[in-house]
């Protein structure tokens, strides 16, 4: 669906030049939850920019169904924006005196699906809280609000930066679930940008990014299975220096 083809980004900063990104190739395909990992600084964001449209590539090109968006005029890169991509922010940005339908139907007039705006609550299971105000609801259905007001565009990719960021652990779960349900119907890529391991549980991929390259790609299983090594080895090692003692 959509590809980056040895990618960089470089920025200007005074006199100095940051590498965001450095020849780096990945693939999204549609009907997946694709799950880019690593810590600040390794160049989530800047790919998240990318392959929504927000930036441009200094070299490589980013094709989407065969299309290099890299090279496309400011207009057709806006119509790229509003047709094709959604996006999930870790902050919801509701309007206030809105219900939670009234917040989803701005976004659907875009492309003319206001009248659809309980459908897209039902798709992220809050058609029951459609009238009432942000300040009635929690920070999960605040955020899958969000979700359902970017589904509203009825957008080809779905890009959700660090979603669960400014929730518990139990409610990003749910936030997750959701998101995997909107990936498995076939429809939309979802993209899911995070710097916690917990949350690639319901990923079909993960692209693991260090120091803006890419250091691994694997499914969302083998992630799972290394991190729960990970955690296992880590465990191990301090019980052994606790019976070591000082």
């Amino acid at each position: 669906m959509i590809r980056f083809k040895n990618v960089s980004k470089k920025y200007q900063i005074g006199s100095q030049k940051v590498v965001a990104l450095q020849k780096i190739d990945l693939t999204i395909e549609q009907g997946q939850l694709t799950a880019i990992l690593g810590p600040s600084g390794s160049g989530k964001s800047t790919a998240l920019n990318l392959l929504g449209g927000m930036d441009r590539a200094t070299e490589g090109a980013i094709e989407f169904e065969g299309e290099d968006i890299s090279a496309f005029s400011d207009r057709a890169l806006t119509d790229y924006r509003r047709n094709v991509v959604g996006f999930v922010f870790q902050f919801y940005n509701l309007i206030p005196n809105l219900t939670a339908r009234e917040n989803v139907g701005i976004a659907a007039q875009l492309t003319g699906n206001q009248n659809e705006a309980v459908h897209f609550l039902e798709k992220v299971g809050l058609e029951q809280r459609k009238n009432n105000f942000p300040h009635q609801l929690s920070g999960g259905e605040m955020q899958r609000v969000a979700i359902a007001r970017a589904l509203a565009k009825k957008p080809r990719l779905l890009l959700c930066d660090e979603p669960t960021g400014a929730l518990d652990s139990h409610t990003g779960q749910q936030v997750m679930q959701a998101l995997q349900e909107i990936a498995g119907a076939g429809e939309v890529a979802v993209v899911l940008v995070t710097h916690n391991e917990d949350l690639i549980s319901g990923a079909s991929k993960v692209i693991r990014l260090f120091d803006g390259q890419v250091q691994e790609v694997v499914s969302g299983t083998a992630a799972r299975e290394d991190s729960a090594r990970e955690n296992t080895a880590s465990k191990s090692t301090d019980r052994k220096l606790e019976e070591a003692g000082p």
